[in-house]
């Protein structure tokens, strides 16, 4: 079941299906969210567990209207393929509607490369399988069904992206996928209602081409973002506290992720409300 944290329905939804990493755990799959937006059901990321996670959120694989890949590293993408092999079981007629699969540069490279690998197995009838390649060098926007997705560039791979999801009604979701300390996602996330961002290891652990809780808060606090949820958290994460360190750079509302864990706009309109996945006091 969902852990759902909702004030009111909503056009727009946002169910963290791995909070976790590379590192295997049994409380935090791989990096995974499923935005509702309209009547369309979007992935962001499908590193692997994904498939079971769907499930736990009652979704499954042939509910899916959109993948969306921030970038190709294994924790982010491993799980496409077994994703798009299993939507042939029984027969590849199951599927009723279309799978558009959004990325950046190289995307189609990537699929064709593991076509080559898996063939047949790899493919669907003719006009069930589309593939969208997002600019990396600048901002872009498309326009799809129910929904608009401004995305930009990010520091991680060179392919790598953040979304911007956008319902009929003007709220927003921002996915940051993985990223270093930019301007970018600033400007992306500009009042949105909710950012979704990475935040893999404590402030003294910095890596490159990744996020601290209080760069992540910096970030959320410069583009006045009304909700933010700390994600992929590699195991250090569970030594300290995690909120405290975000608390530093950020003053408004505060989530930390955990697997099926759902939030809508509103659904945290204080700091006081300040909730999350147990990873501190």
């Amino acid at each position: 079941m969902e852990n759902t944290m909702t004030a009111s329905p909503s056009p727009i939804s946002a169910t963290i299906l791995g909070s976790g990493t590379c590192v295997p755990s049994l409380e935090r799959s791989s990096c995974a969210v499923l935005v509702r937006a309209g009547g369309c059901r979007l992935l962001f990321d499908c590193g692997p567990g994904t498939m079971h996670r769907l499930l736990k959120a009652g979704v499954t694989i042939f509910d899916l209207d959109y993948i969306f890949l921030s970038h190709f590293h294994p924790d982010h993408s491993a799980e496409l393929v077994p994703l798009i092999f299993a939507t042939k079981y029984p027969d590849s007629y199951r599927r009723k509607k279309p799978l558009t699969i959004v990325g950046g540069q190289g995307l189609q490279r990537l699929y064709d490369g593991l076509h080559a690998i898996y063939g047949p197995w790899l493919e669907l009838p003719d006009g069930m399988l589309h593939f969208v390649e997002l600019d990396t060098a600048q901002a872009d926007r498309r326009r799809f069904d129910d929904f608009t997705v401004h995305s930009m560039p990010m520091v991680h791979n060179p392919e790598s992206v953040a979304f911007r999801v956008s319902g009929g009604d003007g709220r927003s979701v921002v996915y940051s996928g993985d990223t270093d300390d930019n301007d970018n996602l600033v400007e992306l996330a500009e009042k949105a209602d909710i950012l979704i961002c990475e935040c893999a290891l404590p402030d003294d652990l910095k890596v490159t081409g990744h996020l601290t809780p209080s760069l992540a808060g910096r970030i959320a606090e410069r583009a006045r973002v009304r909700l933010l949820v700390l994600t992929h958290f590699y195991p250090e994460c569970d030594q300290v506290d995690i909120r405290s360190q975000c608390r530093r750079t950020y003053k408004g509302p505060l989530v930390l992720a955990m697997d099926l864990l759902t939030v809508t706009p509103g659904s945290h309109d204080t700091p006081e409300t300040d909730a999350g996945s147990g990873l501190a006091p």
